[in-house]
C-alpha cells in the first residue's frame, strides 16, 4: 500500500509562522467581535491554509481551495453576496478543479509535489481579455437581476477572480499578482459588509492576510522560475 504523504512535512520555519500568525488574526478577529457563525471563521481558515500550501506549488493547496470555495459559497449566499456565490460555485470551484489536474499534471520533478511553473504566451492574451470582458459584462446583468449588495464591487470581483483563475490553470507566477488586486477587491467587498454586520469583520481581515499570503506566493514562484530556468541552462549548456 502506497503511504499517504503528509504535506505539512516541507513548509519551512517562516511558512509555519505565516500559517500560525494567519490563523491566529483571524481567529481574534472572529471572537474579538462576539462573532458566532463558525461556517465563516471554518472558511476563513480554510483559505489561508490552502495559500500557504499554493504558495509551495502543492497541489494539496488545490485540494483545500475546492473546499472553501464551497464553503465560502455558503457565506456569501447567506449575507446576500450571490455574485460571490455565483463566482466561487461557477468559476472558482471548476477552476480550482481545473488547476488541481494542471498541477498534478506538471510536477516540477519526479517524487516532489511541487508543481513545475507554466510559461506564459502573448497568444494566451487573445483568450483572457475576450473572455474577461464576455464574463465580466455577463455576470453584471446576472447580479443586477439577483438585487447583489454592493454591485459595482462585486462586479470587479468577478473580473480579478477570472483573471487569477485563468492564470493559476496555466501555472505562472503572476497569477499571484492578480489575486492581490483580487483581494484588495474583497477587503472592500466586506469591509462594507461590516457596516451591516460586524460579524463580517473575521472575513475582511482574512482577506488582509490572504493578501500577506498571496504576497508571499508570488516571491515563491518567481523563485522557483528562475530556479528551474536557472536549471534548463544548464542542463543545455552540458549537453
Amino acid at each position: 500500500m502506497k503511504k499517504i504523504r503528509n504535506p505539512f512535512i516541507n513548509l519551512n520555519i517562516f511558512e509555519w509562522i505565516l500559517w500560525i500568525f494567519s490563523l491566529a488574526a483571524i481567529i481574534s478577529a472572529f471572537f474579538a467581535v462576539g462573532s458566532t457563525d463558525y461556517a465563516k471563521l471554518a472558511t476563513s481558515l480554510l483559505g489561508v491554509t490552502a495559500l500557504i500550501f499554493a504558495a509551495k506549488g502543492d497541489a494539496f493547496g488545490m485540494i483545500i481551495m475546492i473546499i472553501f470555495s464551497l464553503t465560502y459559497s455558503f457565506v456569501s449566499f447567506s449575507f446576500g453576496y450571490y455574485g460571490e456565490m455565483i463566482i466561487y460555485l461557477c468559476m472558482q470551484l471548476p477552476c480550482c478543479t481545473a488547476s488541481l489536474v494542471s498541477w498534478l499534471r506538471h510536477p516540477s520533478d519526479k517524487g516532489t509535489a511541487e508543481v513545475k511553473i507554466g510559461r506564459f504566451k502573448k497568444k494566451y492574451l487573445a483568450i483572457l481579455i475576450p473572455a474577461a470582458i464576455c464574463i465580466t459584462t455577463a455576470f453584471y446583468f446576472i447580479l443586477r437581476a439577483f438585487n447583489t449588495e454592493n454591485l459595482i464591487v462585486s462586479t470587479v470581483s468577478v473580473t480579478t477572480s477570472f483573471v487569477a483563475l485563468f492564470l493559476m490553470i496555466l501555472r505562472v507566477p503572476v497569477y499571484a499578482i492578480a489575486f492581490i488586486f483580487n483581494d484588495i477587491v474583497l477587503i472592500v467587498l466586506w469591509s462594507l459588509a461590516c457596516v451591516q454586520d460586524i460579524g463580517c469583520l473575521s472575513l475582511a481581515v482574512t482577506f488582509g492576510i490572504f493578501l500577506i499570503n498571496d504576497s508571499y506566493t508570488f516571491i515563491c514562484w518567481t523563485k522557483r522560475k528562475r530556479r528551474e530556468g536557472k536549471a534548463e541552462k544548464d542542463s543545455y549548456d552540458i549537453q
